[in-house]
């Protein structure tokens, strides 16, 4: 009997081991009963992304769904998970469930639900939906009940999505640089939605990848820089400037400068939370979760701003941006939503932003991040990633529960368990070791003021974690 568990985003599992049809409609039946037990007439959207028999996963929640009396608004078409999101708020409904494995490979899938606000749901919402789910099982239950085909609707959520985003974004500035883009969907859902959005606002741009392919070329759907070398020869071949891309679900960003040269995404966010800032004059603080760069303090403190700091999973930031207490949250795994937008992390905002911030400043990544050095100091941030086998899964437990005072010569000041293990040194450089909450791996983050000893933290933090 599978055990389905909600993770920092959702439950995701291999298809046809664990996600198969009717645990999806086992998920389903729990997600239905915990939105009927707060409306009795309720409503939910129902998305998927562009993996192998999404569609047909969808189109199964949306028939669970219907037997219990739920008006459903299915989508007509893969859609981004933050789109997903925007409609949920624009319609007021009572939440989503969507079809998607984000930027897991391809033999995953998964499936996420969102609550009113928009917002994936917090671990009180999935920790009553799993019991649900125990429940279901230990009667045995199957799923009989007649659909409501009457209750179904099909809709195209894109164009309402990409009107909001046309009110954040300053197209203007992109349009007038003459800024040359190139977009890599990366066989996500966010083809035709970002390529889409430049097209409408009438700013060129080349597009890579917008073909569907369950398989994603072989690759994962991550636009980290190790999955965006056709996006980099692309750049190099035809001179452009700015390379954007998203994920499997467009949650996630990735970003390459002039020359193919990859920007990592903690260095953006703490570069656009200063552009935010010095452009748009926007008051309040900034939120980033425990693994997330402290470049983003550095720059907080130059701005006199504060600094909240959340566990792993951008549900924790969400809850800030629904107060607007915070003008943009972000997390170094590449999400990122700012005040007056959606609880959710938004890969295409996120592009477009980074899009904006170049052609205002009109100066390449690199040399803004230089600026930002010189300004405030150097920081570097990177993490590993070491595949848990039964014995490192015990190590690491007990690791994150030891009291930990040096570590690789130096002294620990301070330890932080919000969210596995952080150790701060007196040097203001941290690493953090926590297990993921969507990967079999346990990861393993360093930071500090030079990539010298950044290379060694993170070399001892690998013998740390997988020798006893």
């Amino acid at each position: 009997m599978a055990k389905i568990k909600f993770g920092t985003s959702g439950w995701r599992a291999i298809i046809a081991d664990e996600f198969t049809f009717a645990n999806v409609r086992l998920a389903t039946e729990a997600i239905g009963g915990y939105v009927r037990r707060r409306n009795h007439s309720p409503g939910l959207l129902v998305g998927y992304d562009t993996r192998f028999a999404s569609e047909d996963f969808g189109q199964e929640v949306a028939r669970v769904l219907s037997s219990q009396n739920i008006r459903v608004r299915l989508c007509s078409q893969a859609v981004p998970t933050p789109a997903v999101a925007f409609t949920v708020v624009q319609e007021k409904l009572d939440g989503a469930v969507n079809i998607t494995a984000s930027h897991n490979s391809g033999e995953y899938n998964g499936l996420k639900f969102s609550t009113p606000d928009g917002a994936p749901a917090l671990p009180e919402v999935t920790t009553e939906i799993e019991n649900a789910i125990v429940q279901l099982q230990a009667s045995n239950w199957e799923f009989t009940s007649r659909p409501d085909d009457s209750l179904i609707r099909s809709v195209d959520i894109g164009p309402a999505y990409l009107r909001d985003l046309a009110t954040k974004i300053d197209t203007k500035i992109i349009r007038e640089a003459n800024l040359s883009i190139a977009y890599d969907a990366l066989h996500g859902s966010g083809a035709g939605y970002l390529d889409g959005f430049l097209q409408q606002e009438n700013i060129p741009a080349m597009a890579l990848h917008t073909n569907r392919d369950v398989y994603f070329g072989g690759h994962h759907p991550e636009p980290a820089g190790e999955q965006l070398g056709e996006l980099k020869i692309a750049m190099q071949k035809n001179q452009v400037k700015l390379g954007l891309a998203t994920d499997g679900d467009a949650d996630r960003f990735g970003i390459l400068d002039e020359g193919g040269e990859f920007i990592y995404p903690n260095e953006l966010i703490a570069m656009l939370v200063d552009y935010l800032i010095e452009s748009r004059g926007w008051r309040g603080g900034v939120a980033r979760t425990v693994a997330t760069t402290h470049l983003i303090d550095r720059v907080a403190k130059f701005h006199n701003r504060e600094v909240l700091e959340t566990p792993v999973g951008f549900k924790y930031i969400g809850e800030y941006i629904k107060e607007g207490r915070i003008i943009l949250g972000g997390e170094e795994s590449a999400g990122l939503s700012i005040r007056g937008h959606v609880p959710e992390k938004d890969g295409i905002l996120a592009c477009l932003l980074i899009a904006e911030m170049v052609a205002s400043r009109g100066k390449s990544l690199k040399t803004q991040l230089n600026d930002l050095f010189l300004k405030l100091g150097p920081v570097y941030n990177r993490r590993l990633n070491v595949k848990l086998d039964p014995a490192i899964s015990a190590r690491v437990k007990q690791k994150v529960a030891s009291d930990v005072r040096e570590f690789y010569g130096r002294r620990v000041i301070a330890q932080n368990r919000l969210d596995g293990l952080k150790l701060l040194f007196d040097d203001e450089s941290w690493v953090l070791m926590r297990p993921s909450g969507t990967e079999p791996v346990v990861r393993f983050y360093a930071e500090s003021t030079s990539m010298e000893d950044l290379d060694s933290l993170l070399e001892y933090g690998k013998q740390w974690i997988t020798e006893t």
